[in-house]
């Protein structure tokens, strides 16, 4: 699936940004443009590359109803048992938070419902019926410009979901969909939490990345919601043992193996 990371006909990211690395937009299979970068440590790379020439994201549009309706169409076998979410009545009021539990620390995350709700009403459902519970956290990309861990997919093969799928949100929905702009390479902050996918055409799963240092992407995988400083010391810790390079998009199985052990709603 597209992420800031990129998992054989599954999830990933990969946008080419014209510098020494590439950011791209996950593509849903290995066979992606994205230069593969090489295997990596912390002390190995190089310096920080200036991000300031690419712009922020929008800023998100004001919920228009308190409520919405969601699709989630059926898509393939699931990973995991695990049964759909409700589709009505869905909340676009306050955030959802998340506590969860890895084998290298704790990660915290807030998800915020005004700027994803079909997206956090998946992931919270998945979460209350211990989809995420025990499995890895599958892909990690250390390259300056493109720093994501990425997880939810239960099989790890990074190309493994829920049994359905669902549109993009914010800040896709930010774009007419002829914009040009929604292919450009923009800024995703660091401590942000979006989704992966498999290209156009509502391909939201299960699998989501946790972005650890700011990243350039093209608006095209919903952001929806942020990570705690403790996730971010995690994570960090994580990537410091960097990846096998294993993956031709870019980066690979973190070196320091990641297992998910569980997953909670605290709110």
């Amino acid at each position: 699936m597209r992420a800031p990371v990129s998992v054989r006909r599954g999830a990933m990211i990969a946008v080419g940004i014209g510098l020494a690395f590439a950011s791209s937009a996950c593509s849903g299979d290995d066979s992606s443009s994205t230069p593969p970068t090489t295997r990596t440590l912390a002390s190995q790379q190089s310096a920080a590359p200036d991000l300031s020439r690419f712009p922020q994201l929008p800023a998100p549009a004001a919920p228009a109803s308190a409520t919405v309706s969601c699709s989630y169409a059926p898509a393939g076998q699931a990973s995991k048992p695990v049964q759909p979410p409700s589709t009505d009545g869905v909340s676009t009021a306050g955030t959802v938070g998340v506590a969860m539990t890895t084998s290298q620390g704790p990660i915290g995350l807030t998800l915020d419902r005004a700027e994803a709700p079909c997206t956090v009403n998946s992931f919270a459902s998945l979460a209350q019926q211990g989809y995420f519970d025990d499995t890895p956290c599958h892909r990690l990309v250390t390259s300056a410009g493109l720093q994501v861990l990425q997880c939810g997919d239960p099989s790890g093969a990074g190309n493994g979901g829920p049994g359905y799928r669902f549109a993009n949100e914010y800040p896709t929905t930010a774009y007419a969909e002829a914009d040009p702009a929604a292919q450009e390479g923009m800024l995703y902050p660091r401590g942000t939490i979006a989704m992966a996918n498999s290209g156009p055409g509502g391909t939201n799963g299960s699998q989501f990345f946790l972005v650890y240092e700011d990243s350039v992407l093209p608006p095209q995988y919903t952001v929806f919601g942020t990570i705690s400083d403790e996730g971010l010391t995690t994570i960090e810790k994580i990537a410091a043992d960097g990846d096998d390079g294993s993956m031709s998009a870019g980066g690979g199985k973190p070196n320091t193996p990641v297992q998910i052990e569980t997953v909670t709603i605290s709110s």
